[in-house]
């Protein structure tokens, strides 16, 4: 076999791959390099602004879906933390996103723009999400454990919780990704009724009502200990196999 085949082939296997991935994640078109750009593979160099999917408004599914959910929310006051809130952060996102990030709760800038992960942390988790994995933001579906800011971005406490977890249970049913990435410990102990801890957790598979869940580390705690990075990069490779498996199975 000459290397000029030998060379196509390769390329054809990576093209396969990739595209596998990309229906995994429920893109459905993929836009060409603009000409001149130097974009020499398509795999290698493929970014989040190539997938021409149309952004989705959050709240256009249906009645019954997370439109519904942010309705019976309303101007929640069913905990303390309705006294210190500037907004409440529903979430955002694909209304039909296979992958779903769940925090611990807004932060100051969160509350302040009623979007969930735009501080610092949230720059981290994004450039996990569009560089990382190369998929738009607004293709996955991000929110939290509670949806109003701690005082002090303290831990939520258990009544705060409960208060609020009905109704991330009904994002995600709404939802019903293909996966969820649990994000820190509060995230994790919350959805799968653990008081194991998420350095004991990370990187292994568990279930949330059926659905696949990958626990990981935090972007706020990768912030302070960046060496971690490399374990969140791990995991988040787990779950784009993951993904690219489900794909195949359809």
């Amino acid at each position: 076999m000459t290397d000029i085949v030998r060379e196509f082939l390769d390329i054809v296997t990576q093209i396969k791959t990739h595209l596998e991935y990309q229906k995994a994640l429920g893109i459905r078109m993929i836009g060409s390099a603009p000409a001149g750009s130097g974009t020499s593979s398509p795999v290698l160099k493929a970014t989040a602004e190539q997938a021409a999917v149309p952004a989705v408004p959050e709240l256009s599914s249906t009645p019954s879906g997370l439109a519904a959910v942010r309705d019976e929310i309303g101007d929640c006051r069913r905990c303390k933390l309705c006294k210190g809130r500037t907004n409440i952060v529903f979430g955002e996102g694909s209304p039909n996103a296979v992958l779903v990030f769940v925090g611990e709760g807004p932060g100051q800038e969160e509350d302040q723009q009623g979007r969930p992960f735009v501080g610092a942390a949230g720059q981290l988790l994004t450039d996990i999400i569009v560089k990382g994995m190369k998929l738009r933001r607004e293709d996955v579906y991000i929110c939290n454990i509670v949806k109003c800011r701690p005082p002090d971005n303290r831990n939520p406490e258990p009544d705060e919780i409960e208060a609020c977890e009905p109704f991330l249970g009904k994002q995600l049913e709404a939802i019903h990704p293909a996966v969820i990435i649990a994000l820190g410990n509060t995230a994790v102990k919350t959805l799968l009724k653990t008081s194991d801890g998420i350095s004991s957790l990370r990187g292994k598979w568990k279930t949330y009502q059926g659905i696949p869940l990958m626990p990981t580390f935090h972007p706020a705690y990768l912030l302070r200990n960046p060496r971690d990075k490399r374990l969140v990069w791990d995991d988040i490779q787990q779950v784009m196999k993951k993904l690219m498996l489900a794909a195949g199975g359809q």
